[in-house]
Order: C-alpha cells, then structure tokens, then sequence
C-alpha cells in the first residue's frame, strides 16, 4: 500500500481566517494540557499511595493511563494541523495514528468492562471480594484487556495495509481506517468482513460482562438493604456516565463516517467527529476524582506531602 500513496490530503478543514484559527489552537491546546494534568496527578496519587494498590483503583490508573494514550494520538496532531497551510500527513504517521486511536476505543471499552465486573463482585459478593479479586488477577486482567485490543486491530490495520490506493484525500479531521479502506481500487472483502467481524467482537466482548454485572447488580439493589443501594450508587454512577457518554460519542463516529448528513452544519460535525477522544478524557478523571473519597483523601495527602518536602 506504501507504494501507492506516500501522503494523505485531509479535505475536512475549512478556511476560517487567522483570528478563529489560533482561537481554536489556544483551545484545543488548554483543553490537551487540562486533560494530561488531571490523568497524570490521578495516575501518580495511585501509584504512590499504597491503600490505593487494590484491583478498583488498578482499573481505574489503567483507565487514566488510556485517556492519556488516546489523547496524544489526536491532540498534537490537531494541532499541528491546525496552524498548518496544507492538510497533509503522511501515509506512515496516517496509519499510526489510526492505530492508536482504534486501539484507545477498544482499551476503553474493555477496561469499562472489566471494572463493570470488579463492582459486581464487590456489590454482590463483598465477603469474597478480595479472594477473587486480587491484586495479581487484577493485573493480569489488565495484561490481557490491552493485549486482546491491540492485536485484534493490529489484524484490521495490516488487511489494509495491503491495499492498492486509487486517492489520497481523506474527508476528515483525522485519519480514519474506515475512509482508507474506500480509496482502495483492489479487493476489499476481506476488510469488510473483518472490519464487520472485528466491530461485532469489540462489542459483545465488553457488552457480555457489562449486562451480566449489571443485571445481578440490579437484583441485590432491589432486594437489599438502603446501604446496599447507596453503595451501588455512589459506585456505579461514574461507571455508567462514562460508558453512556462514551458509546454515544464512538455511535455517532462510526455513523458520520459511513453516512452523509447533508442537514448537519459541516461545524458541529466536525465537533461530534473529534467527541469521543475529547470530553471521555476530561470526564472520567474529574468523574471519578470527585466521586470516590478515597481518592480525594490520597490526592489531599498527596498535595500536603509535597508542600512538607518545600
């Protein structure tokens, strides 16, 4: 595939004179430097405070480490992008970029997943919570969760690889698999069933745990005690935001970039398209930072410590 095309044309920017240019740069930018601020003090505070060593809280610093991940294979890019005269990238950095943002969709969704599964053992069988949920099982759960992402796209992403390009304009902000695989003037069922085989297993794979955590979450609330329901609440609430806000972010993605929506201004979506790879890293560090009193109480330790050592 290389050698049909060595760059990509991204024909989604528009002209909007210099003022709203570095307008939108300065934004974009604060909004970069906000999200890897509040993820990498919230993967520190885990890190360096030992009560927070438990299976929950390793779930949640794999959570922040993937906002992390995702976030820098977009936001640098649009950056550049931005102050750029001539939307071009190449072909190389297309593809790793593409690489890193699927992979980030996957690493989110199985890491929502598991943690779906980890409230489960804790609200339904809090007795036994720490014989099957322990450290160890928790990182390897973890291994697993971001092995099974990364080489279950690394297969989509080398099915196009080996594809005859016939074009090089990508109409987009960024660089989409799902757009690449169109330009293609040879055979392209291959990609489209795994492409299709690939999007069922990304989802029934998180979906399955998911329903059952929640279903049996369900049945305990409704026949338990008050405390029982506060818990489940107060844990399960963040959760539930996040994976709400960030399916429906990854649905529209995935229709804007198979359908035409002539009705939709070209701004807003343009806005919806870069969703799900800028509010998700925002809201889950904020989320889970002002939810859970543990973590506020380690961050509060954490800060004091420091102005101690100045």
């Amino acid at each position: 595939m290389l050698n049909s095309t060595s760059y990509f044309i991204l024909g989604a920017y528009l002209d909007v004179g210099t003022y709203v240019k570095y307008l939108c740069f300065v934004m974009i930018a604060v909004l970069y430097v906000v999200i890897v601020s509040v993820n990498a003090v919230l993967i520190v505070v885990i890190c360096v405070n030992r009560s927070l060593h438990e299976p929950m809280y390793l779930f949640l610093c794999s959570l922040f480490v993937n906002e992390l991940y995702g976030s820098t294979g977009l936001f640098p890019f649009l950056l550049i992008q931005i102050l750029s005269d001539v939307h071009t990238v190449s072909a190389p950095l297309c593809f790793l970029q593409i690489f890193c943002l699927y992979s980030y969709v996957k690493v989110e969704f199985c890491n929502l997943a598991v943690m779906s599964y980890d409230r489960y053992v804790a609200i339904c069988c809090p007795l036994q919570y720490h014989t099957l949920m322990t450290p160890v099982r928790g990182l390897l759960l973890l291994l697993l969760m971001w092995l099974f992402s990364f080489v279950s796209f690394l297969i989509s992403l080398l099915l196009t690889l080996r594809l005859t390009l016939c074009g090089n304009i990508l109409n987009s902000l960024f660089c989409r698999n799902y757009l690449i695989v169109n330009l293609a003037c040879s055979d392209t069922r291959i990609n489209n069933f795994y492409g299709l085989f690939g999007t069922f297993l990304s989802v029934l794979v998180p979906l399955l745990p998911i329903l059952f955590s929640y279903t049996k979450i369900l049945q305990v609330c409704s026949a338990g005690s008050r405390q029982t329901r506060q818990k489940a609440v107060s844990t399960c609430t963040p959760h539930l935001a996040s994976l709400l806000n960030f399916s429906f972010g990854c649905l529209f993605e995935i229709l804007q970039s198979r359908f035409n929506w002539p009705n939709i201004p070209n701004v807003l979506q343009m806005i919806m398209s870069v969703y799900f790879v800028m509010l998700q890293p925002l809201l889950n560090p904020i989320m889970y930072g002002m939810q859970m009193s543990k973590i506020q109480t380690a961050f509060r330790h954490f800060l004091f410590d420091k102005r101690e050592l100045m």
